[in-house]
């Protein structure tokens, strides 16, 4: 499993103090580094995380969302490592 070095990212110039914050789990870290940056195809990223392929594309739509949602709303990304 990936380790992140980072896990907060926010909008420069912002204080963390008045950002509202995305929780990304490690887990939807990992699918969207595995599918997203390493252009996997979702059967071979499910059975890299040990997962299932249906597993992998939930918690996929979940890490776009929250992704999407920090991007578009100013909002800061913590990632939880479990």
């Amino acid at each position: 499993m990936f380790d992140p070095n980072a896990v907060y990212f926010k909008p420069r110039a912002i204080p963390l103090s008045m950002l509202e914050e995305v929780d990304l789990n490690i887990d939807e870290l990992e699918a969207l580094r595995l599918c997203d940056l390493k252009d996997l195809e979702q059967e071979e990223a499910a059975k890299k995380m040990k997962i299932s392929q249906s597993t992998l594309q939930r918690i996929l739509v979940s890490a776009r969302k929250k992704v999407a949602e920090a991007l578009t709303e100013g909002k800061a990304i913590k990632i939880i490592k479990k």
